[in-house]
């Protein structure tokens, strides 16, 4: 790499990071909570200007992909321009080795042991690891619900036209009652042939929490391993995957943690990892290795390094004070549109159960074309999300989003509402 361009980088992401912990600290030295925290623009200004987002449109789909702040940007820039240098000794013998430090990093906030994490490129590679990994005999049940990830259930309906297993799912109601009641649901479906559970940390329709550690433990008891898919959760508000006895953990690092697309992880139980069979062929040699989950082919060692940077930017946020900003930002939209009898809010907005995802549904008008004239429009991006249950739009305002953008979208639904 160029030196000077190198320490040049180095020196704008040190200051970037500066400012926003010298904003937390002086803060913190105030007793500030994060709710105090969640509407101080200044300080979300700090987070603001790290993001390059198009301004000319208000993206309210930040749940599919978000975009990576500069820092993280410049760091996948610099490995990928030093990549090109080789790619072999540059990629191969150098990148691809820094790579552990992305597993520790993840690792660490995960709290949870680095030979449990196995980089990947997103929640559906992850979670069919496991998915299509774990051993299931025809007859087998295999336990979720009918508003899990459609990816993730054709996964295993295809297991099902495949290798006989029985794929089984539960319903529950939209906004949901109560954690007691997702759990009973979970409970009372098991049977003596439900060999496998996969369960939503929150799910990526109406942003539902589930109970996990409560799920977990039942199913435990029964000898029932857990998948939980966490493509929406990591980063998203603040919990340990250790504190939740879950048997598999798939997430995207490109939705709420901010890195680069196409990166993701997998956490495996270190008692389930050889007995859990790799997506890609792997020697016996790898059996007890975290790393055969890995097994790819050549793939650019950049975007996996830039992780590193992503979980840097989120600290210096502190996931406390950016759940309770994403949570300001969804209440502010919800409890307005809230007051219109055209709207049904379709979340539960109590922190237990929600965080920065939220969903509204219509009455008397057609939720499709009122998602497509907030984009023609409006030049606002939202997500239509139909279901055999419910229809809904999807709303994932992120840290970079503005007071004023989003109260700019709620007046635009207000408006387009009484032309439906």
């Amino acid at each position: 790499m160029n030196r000077r361009n190198f320490f040049q980088i180095a020196a704008t992401t040190a200051a970037a990071a500066s400012a926003i912990s010298s904003a937390v600290a002086a803060g913190t030295t105030k007793g500030r909570t994060p709710e105090e925290f969640a509407t101080d623009e200044d300080f979300w200004s700090l987070v603001r200007n790290e993001f390059t987002t198009d301004r000319t449109v208000i993206n309210m789909n930040n749940g599919y992909a978000s975009p990576a702040p500069r820092t993280v940007q410049d760091a996948q820039r610099r490995y990928m321009d030093y990549t090109n240098q080789g790619p072999y000794h540059t990629m191969v013998q150098v990148l691809e080795a820094k790579v552990e430090a992305a597993r520790r990093m993840i690792a660490q906030a995960a709290g949870c042991d680095p030979e449990e994490i196995a980089i990947t490129r997103n929640s559906s590679e992850s979670l069919e690891i496991a998915q299509l990994g774990v051993n299931l005999k025809p007859g087998d049940e295999v336990l979720t619900t009918n508003q899990d990830y459609p990816r993730m259930l054709t996964t295993f309906q295809q297991r099902a036209r495949r290798d006989g297993i029985v794929l089984k799912t539960i319903s529950f109601p939209v906004p949901v009652v109560s954690m007691d009641d997702l759990y009973h649901r979970f409970e009372q479906a098991i049977t003596p042939k439900t060999k496998l559970i996969l369960v939503c940390h929150i799910t990526n329709r109406t942003g539902q929490i589930f109970p996990i550690r409560r799920i977990c433990d039942m199913a435990h008891a029964r000898g029932i391993p857990v998948i939980v898919d966490g493509a929406h959760a990591f980063s998203q508000f603040p919990f340990k995957i250790s504190d939740l006895n879950c048997d598999y953990y798939g997430v995207s690092l490109h939705k709420w943690t901010f890195a680069p697309i196409g990166t993701g992880f997998l956490y495996v139980r270190r008692s389930r990892i050889k007995e859990t069979w790799a997506l890609m062929a792997s020697s016996e040699r790898q059996d007890d290795d975290i790393r055969k989950f890995e097994e790819v082919g050549t793939h650019p060692s950049a975007n996996h390094d830039a992780i590193c940077e992503a979980i840097t930017f989120n600290e210096n946020i502190g996931i406390e004070r950016k759940a309770a900003r994403l949570r300001y930002l969804r209440d502010r939209w919800a409890n307005r549109l809230a007051q219109n009898p055209k709207v049904k809010i379709l979340h539960n907005p109590s922190p237990e159960m929600s965080c920065g995802i939220g969903m509204f549904g219509t009455v008397g008008a057609d939720a499709q074309k009122l998602v497509a004239a907030l984009q023609t429009k409006h030049g606002i991006y939202t997500a239509y999300v139909p279901h055999d249950e419910y229809i809904g739009i999807r709303i994932t305002a992120s840290v970079y989003t503005t007071v004023s953008e989003v109260d700019t979208f709620a007046a635009a639904v207000e408006q387009e509402l009484k032309l439906l």
